[in-house]
């Protein structure tokens, strides 16, 4: 095991892949939760869908950790399941067994264009200031996202987002944990993002913020209403029924939103980790293939799209630094099946400041870039500063891809663009394009 995953050579120990590990699975552990809430408007059981993202996320994370090497976690995405709730399920009508069908294909497309290399020459064709504004934006993002589910960041009417109640419990404590977690990075504590979201799911239970469990052991629900479904309607419906033009349009938005989710989340998480060489990811066809693997055994388990996780640095910045760590994360994933009830310590307000604490971290890459050159500052800042105000990662991608060939044109510089970012320029405009029909 130890020089199946070159312990040595990164100099890295069991103890703290078991603990980056760890810490990658109590950062991302809300999805378990949070999902099927999300998927539940769509008519599914929540109980499978709560088996199928545990399961999904196991064996997605488990391929990447022994085909990929990377401790890179995979669960259904977040922004993924809203849109195949409310814009597919509900706006267009599509039944969810139909839905899931269209993920499913997605999955099989995705796993064909791994194979052939299309997916890794496009990935790699994109600039270095690109990817690390991608990975700054996804920082700045995720960081909004745990100010929201600390509630530390409020909606309003007037400027859109105020600051919220500092004086709530649940706001309270993650402002605790906040403090806590800058503490023990400050300090230099090893797996500090870990010790910090320990110490401030004990205060939240001590304070009585947070809950006693209930039990620490539940029954595994059912996944049978929803395993499978996703082949149902081959036997409800004709080939013309299934494959609409509808269904065509949804399968190319989980392709694209998938696909460039992936690709920035994945090269962000690479680049904290000190993986990239050259601007390129060793093994990356093996990580695309098993984030594309995943997607497509998701769908059958009955969950929307599965996807490489940014929570994913919470744990390497705790000391994960190969496939051991995927392992860990795994298992958990696996383990927590069992152990539900535990798991409700994990609150939104004990995630915050790991998530937060991870966006400071990750908007390091901003120093990577080359602000006095204005045509790389305009397409970087527009990536990073669209991802957070739009809530959406591919929106800042497709936003700074289509500045990108503009201003190196424009600068004198269109020979060094490589032609698959005028490609893929086009490709943007049209998806901008579409969204506004």
């Amino acid at each position: 095991m130890n020089r199946y995953f070159q312990f040595d050579e990164l100099g890295t120990t069991y103890s703290r892949e078991f603990l980056g590990g760890l810490t990658t699975f109590l950062a991302m552990a809300y999805i378990l939760f949070v999902n099927p809430s999300v998927l539940a408007p769509t008519g599914m059981d929540e109980g499978a869908v709560y088996v199928a993202t545990a399961l999904a996320a196991a064996i997605g994370t488990i391929i990447m950790g022994l085909i990929a090497k990377y401790p890179i976690a995979l669960a259904p995405g977040m922004g993924l399941n809203a849109f195949f709730t409310y814009s597919v399920v509900i706006g267009m009508g599509i039944p969810w067994e139909t839905a899931l069908l269209g993920v499913f294909i997605s999955g099989i497309i995705f796993i064909i264009i791994t194979v052939v290399g299309i997916r890794e020459l496009i990935i790699n064709a994109i600039p270095a200031e690109l990817k690390f504004a991608a990975g700054a934006g996804i920082g700045l993002f995720i960081a909004f996202i745990g100010l929201q589910n600390a509630e530390i960041v409020v909606m309003s009417e007037a400027t859109l987002v105020e600051i919220g109640n500092l004086g709530a419990p649940s706001t309270l404590l993650a402002v605790a944990g906040i403090v806590i977690t800058v503490i023990f990075m400050s300090l230099g504590l090893r797996g500090g993002i870990f010790y910090g979201l320990v110490a401030t799911a004990v205060l939240g239970v001590l304070t009585g913020v947070i809950p006693m469990p209930g039990a620490i052991v539940g029954s595994v629900p059912s996944l049978a209403p929803t395993f499978g479904a996703a082949f149902t309607p081959f036997a409800e419906m004709s080939l013309g029924e299934i494959f609409t033009v509808q269904l065509m349009i949804v399968i190319l938005t989980f392709l694209f939103v998938d696909f460039f989710d992936t690709a920035g989340t994945l090269y962000a998480v690479a680049n904290q980790a000190g993986f990239t060489k050259d601007n390129k990811l060793p093994r990356a066809q093996r990580a695309l293939l098993a984030d594309a693997s995943a997607t497509s055994v998701g769908a059958v388990l009955g969950t929307s799209t599965t996807t490489a996780y940014i929570e994913s640095t919470s744990g390497i910045a705790a000391g994960a630094r190969t496939g051991f760590a995927s392992l860990v994360t795994g298992g958990l994933f696996l383990i927590a099946l069992l152990f539900s009830p535990l798991l409700a310590v994990i609150t939104e307000s004990v995630t915050a400041p790991a998530l937060i604490v991870v966006g400071v971290l990750m908007a390091g890459a901003i120093a990577n870039i080359d602000w006095k050159k204005f045509e790389i500052a305009v397409p970087a800042f527009f990536t990073m500063i669209a991802m957070p105000l739009t809530y959406s990662i591919a929106t800042g991608i497709a936003l700074g891809f289509i500045m990108y060939p503009i201003t190196m044109i424009c600068s004198g510089r269109a020979k060094e663009v490589h032609p698959i970012m005028y490609v893929l320029f086009f490709v943007f405009i049209a998806y901008f394009v579409y969204l506004g029909e």
